[in-house]
């Protein structure tokens, strides 16, 4: 049951996560803009497929995950090559948001920035939550 529970939290957490990455990448787009929204929301991008890739996977190990959320994101950003995101998007935001439209090889490193933040970030809670579990602690 315990690993049942534990599930649950990690994906509990990793919805949180996605909710906090959607917000933050909203809020960026509202206060900056220019190449500072643009590249903190290709990192931001990457941080939503790893609390995605959470949710799906709760006992994921962290470079997995990463691995994952980086892989993705490219693929993503190489579909763009192919011209049917951009052509998708002219028809559903839904489709611009996820998909974008052209593709910018800098794109492609902010990935990366963001997978390697919340892998980070991710590492920081396991080790918290083990030391609090930790026998001794109140």
């Amino acid at each position: 049951m315990n690993g049942l529970r534990g599930s649950l939290r990690v994906r509990a957490v990793a919805v949180l996560a996605a909710g906090l990455t959607v917000a933050a990448g909203l809020g960026v787009r509202g206060v900056a803009g220019g190449d500072v929204a643009k590249y903190a929301g290709d990192a931001l991008y990457s941080v939503l497929v790893y609390a995605l890739v959470v949710l799906a996977a709760p006992r994921v190990r962290v470079t997995v995950a990463a691995g994952w959320a980086a892989g993705l994101s490219w693929a993503v950003e190489l579909f763009q090559l192919t011209g049917v995101p951009d052509e998708l998007g002219r028809h559903s935001t839904l489709a611009r948001l996820v998909l974008g439209s052209t593709f910018n090889p800098p794109d492609l490193c902010w990935y990366l920035v963001g997978a390697g933040c919340a892998a980070l970030l991710h590492r920081v809670l396991l080790r918290s939550s083990r030391a609090a579990a930790a026998p001794g602690r109140a």
